[in-house]
């Protein structure tokens, strides 16, 4: 996505990024460029302000249940799985394998 205009910064960096941006995950400098970023490019800010949309929606309609420990942490050991470029497995996060 881009709005084919140059940017300091990519839109494919912001785009990567922009989870990290919306929970306020990342140094006040990188959230000023993204910030600039969203004033220049148009296509980057509306795909901004529909993810905040659904944060807010997801907070809102489910974040009063609580998450079981398991699943928790069997979420954030994928994410880690992902965020270290390593291989994720194909099969659902708590699927048990099937017996042959």
């Amino acid at each position: 996505m881009s709005c084919g205009e140059p940017h300091e910064t990519d839109c494919s960096e912001v785009l990567d990024h922009l989870y990290e941006f919306l929970d306020h995950e990342m140094p006040d400098a990188d959230c000023t460029k993204f910030e600039v970023h969203f004033e220049e490019c148009s296509p980057c800010l509306e795909k901004y302000g529909l993810e905040q949309a659904v944060k807010k929606l997801v907070k809102r309609c489910c974040g009063q249940d609580d998450v079981p420990t398991d699943l928790r942490a069997k979420v954030m050991g994928r994410i880690d799985l992902i965020r270290s470029g390593q291989t994720v497995p194909e099969h659902e996060v708590g699927a048990t394998p099937q017996e042959s």
